[in-house]
């Protein structure tokens, strides 16, 4: 199956890094490389691209698609959590911009045999994003005790029947173990009320991205190493981080803001002193949507939300 991905806020996205012909640039989650592919367009033979992700499919698409740059393209199976690693493996000490796109490609969604899919029925149970890890979603549903699954169903998918939907698994799983997707979406619908269901979109899916959250560690993965990308930027370096639902939302928005006003003293202080120090200016304090056109185009885009930090430790961190 063709790698597909609709590059969300594709213009915007490259206008918010200002790239510089002769910079270095990390794409941390490198998809089929429809923002990289305009990055590496845009550099010259003194500029660098990192494309770094964790699914095989990825970066076989990718580096089809990179190939006419790959004079100044690098490209790493990784998770971005090791992207500073990998970075200065290559040698590099600082890099003028790093993109995040975070959430599930078109191509893992529509590729049944993912499992990421409520919408398919008879695909197996997976969702992994890298398929060399041995933990799939069958075995966090198959394993995890009562108070585990309601826990992250909750927290990770904001669902509002959570304690039922995980104690009708555990029910389930004591005869038919979980297979396939469509399994977990029968016992999903037997247990959300029929009203609800009505009103709230498919049943399944805040149980579904509560189960991919928590198998992949999107959320701890990004809160854990969005300080440290700021840390790798040059003066002047961009991070650009689009997210696709509230919890990662909230996670860049609150980094964002840590590093820009670090300053823990009490607000009757005069002056501060405990020495923290702005590492510079959150460029979007209202986040960057997608257009019209955009939408009318991917619907998937309907809840992309793109935030911008600028490093700056030489001048001021007010925003310009």
């Amino acid at each position: 199956m063709e790698f597909k991905h609709y590059s969300v806020m594709l213009p915007e996205t490259i206008e918010a890094l200002q790239i510089k012909e002769n910079g270095i640039y990390v794409d941390g989650t490198l998809g089929g490389a429809g923002h990289s592919s305009v990055i590496a367009s845009r550099l010259s033979d003194e500029g660098r691209l990192i494309g770094i992700d964790q699914d095989r499919d990825a970066i076989a698409a990718a580096s089809e698609r990179l190939a006419p740059y790959e004079s100044h393209v690098t490209i790493v199976h990784d998770n971005y959590e090791h992207m500073v690693e990998d970075v200065k493996r290559l040698g590099i000490e600082k890099v003028d911009g790093i993109l995040l796109d975070l959430g599930v490609s078109s191509f893992q969604l529509d590729t049944g045999e993912r499992g990421f899919s409520y919408m398919q029925e008879d695909a197996p149970l997976d969702m992994r994003m890298d398929r060399d890890a041995s933990l799939t979603a069958a075995d966090i549903v198959n394993t995890y005790s009562e108070r585990e699954l309601a826990r992250i169903l909750r927290d990770y998918g904001e669902e509002r029947y959570a304690n039922r939907i995980a104690k009708n698994i555990v029910f389930e799983r004591e005869n038919h173990p979980f297979q396939t997707t469509g399994d977990l979406n029968e016992v999903v619908r037997r247990s959300i009320p029929m009203k609800s269901q009505k009103t709230g979109g498919h049943p399944s899916k805040r149980t579904f991205q509560a189960i991919r959250i928590e198998l992949n560690r999107e959320l701890s993965v990004l809160e854990d190493h969005l300080d440290e990308m700021i840390d790798l930027l040059a003066e002047d370096g961009r991070l650009c981080v689009i997210t696709f639902h509230s919890l990662e939302d909230r996670i860049v928005k609150s980094c964002f803001k840590r590093n820009e006003h670090p300053c823990t003293c009490p607000p009757n202080f005069p002056v501060c002193v405990c020495g923290n120090r702005s590492k510079g200016h959150v460029l979007t304090h209202k986040p960057i949507l997608p257009s019209e056109k955009e939408l009318e185009e991917n619907s998937r885009s309907r809840s992309a939300k793109l935030r911008v930090f600028v490093k700056k430790l030489s001048t001021s961190s007010e925003p310009v």
